[in-house]
């Protein structure tokens, strides 16, 4: 297991200081996300040789809190089947797989062996594999009858599992090709038989497929997304899935991909916890290149829009809080802007806004301004724009602001933009401003975020 890393191996000017990343070289997808005995774990598609994406082996992270991670040594390396491309994890509480020893639980991986992708591997197929743990996640050792799952079609991979209680059984979701993905059942982890077939018009690669209940009824559904974060939410009848519509945007933003979920968060906690890679940053002159999204808790709600997710960044961010600034019942115009140089650039701002109609309102943070126009009802961040109708006439947004990141939250994460950026030069760290008409801030806290990287973590 690696020591934690000092801070001086995360202070370059490009790396983020509150999202995920690896001490060096490429990352990509979030995979294996489980939580267990106070800890939770994240593995991820890494090269551990180069820069650039090749290679896939699976790092490994793990946190307290969601927000200090520790890197430890690298879980999965390619072997004869293929390099390691993505797949989940789950604790085998009731020892179905029959692998537990002693009184530890088994956690079980599920990655794609993706042959063809080395020397080693040429002419083998995308096959799905197993690795599992007897001592709590400390160390893996893969399954002597992989491949479990054989070739279906095409590049198949990705394999997200999950259990289901009212079935009594596992759930497997597999992306096949194009816009198809099927689902899998089994009662022991090893032995799988197809369910149904699925097709998610606009969507490909590394499913996620969970339970959820609506936010104020408790009526239990269950949602189903795709790489690029868009789901569908459908209920189980006669043991099959019945999905209604088209998927849905999950975020609006450019650099939202590969997203899934945390699996077996402790019932009490009841969180249902989702991570993106941020695809397409860039960290010139960086010995690491990639980023993940900060985590968000997800919620279902059900109301005369019909059903549908929001997103929002999870409470243990305050963890990193080092003062704030307020402003109350503030009069807004172009002429009067609320200016903020701040001492970093590391912020969580929160805000609600009484905007008139025709108005514009800008928030410009680290020289990155996001828009909202109450003329076409949008909000527009890093070039990408969000469909946003505002209530009672009050914008209320979320901004997190790192180094090279934006995450934007509008009406409590009805929609959502994640985005990677550069810095600007000399540019002021907090403005606010409104044309088209005087606004008023109702209410605005800024919080300077500290680094997320110290050697306590």
């Amino acid at each position: 297991m690696q020591p934690a890393a000092p801070p001086s191996a995360y202070d370059q000017a490009l790396r983020p200081q509150f999202h995920f990343t690896a001490r060096t070289n490429w990352i990509n997808d979030p995979n294996g996300l489980f939580y267990y005995k106070g800890t939770y774990h994240m593995f991820f598609q890494h090269n551990p040789d180069g820069i650039d994406w090749g290679n896939m082996t699976w790092g490994h992270a793990v946190s307290s809190d969601l927000v200090h991670w520790r890197q430890l040594d690298n879980t999965l390396t390619p072997d004869a089947l293929g390099t390691m491309f993505s797949g989940s994890a789950v604790v085998d509480w009731q020892n179905t797989a029959g692998l537990q020893k002693g009184k530890t639980p088994t956690i079980v991986l599920f990655y794609t062996a993706a042959g063809g992708t080395s020397p080693a591997s040429a002419g083998t197929p995308f096959t799905q594999c197993m690795a599992y743990s007897t001592d709590g996640g400390v160390t893996f050792s893969k399954y002597i009858g992989n491949p479990l799952i054989a070739e279906i079609a095409g590049g198949n991979r990705d394999p997200k599992v999950v259990w289901d209680e009212a079935g009594k059984r596992w759930l497997l979701a597999l992306y096949l090709d194009g816009d198809k993905f099927e689902l899998l059942h089994s009662t022991d982890l090893l032995h799988w038989h197809k369910l149904q077939s699925i097709a998610l018009q606009g969507c490909d690669e590394c499913p996620d497929i969970f339970p959820m209940t609506t936010h104020r009824s408790g009526r239990q559904y269950w949602v189903m997304t795709a790489a690029n974060g868009h789901y569908v939410v459908g209920e189980m009848v006669d043991g099959k899935f019945v999905f209604q519509g088209a998927p849905a945007i999950g975020d609006y933003g450019p650099n939202f991909y590969a997203v899934q979920s945390w699996s077996d968060i402790p019932r009490s906690d009841g969180r249902r916890i989702q991570i993106s890679w941020m695809r397409g940053g860039q960290y010139p002159g960086m010995p690491f290149n990639g980023q993940m999204s900060f985590p968000s808790v997800l919620k279902l709600h059900h109301d005369a829009a019909g059903l549908w997710l929001s997103r929002w960044p999870v409470r243990e961010i305050s963890h990193l809080y080092a003062g704030k600034q307020e402003w109350r019942d503030v009069k807004l115009t172009s002429n009067t802007p609320i200016t903020l140089t701040p001492a970093t650039g590391q912020w969580d701002i929160s805000l609600k806004v009484k905007c008139p109609v025709g108005s514009t309102f800008t928030v410009a943070v680290n020289g990155h301004e996001i828009t909202y126009s109450s003329s076409s009802k949008t909000l527009t961040s890093m070039n990408s724009t969000a469909p946003l109708t505002l209530r009672r006439g009050i914008l209320t947004l979320r901004v997190l602001a790192d180094v090279t990141s934006l995450e934007v939250y509008g009406d409590m994460g009805r929609v959502s933009l994640t985005g990677c950026v550069l810095p600007v030069a000399d540019a002021p760290g907090l403005s606010v401003k409104c044309t088209g008409g005087p606004a008023e801030v109702l209410s605005m806290t800024a919080h300077a975020l500290n680094s997320a990287w110290s050697p306590a973590h």
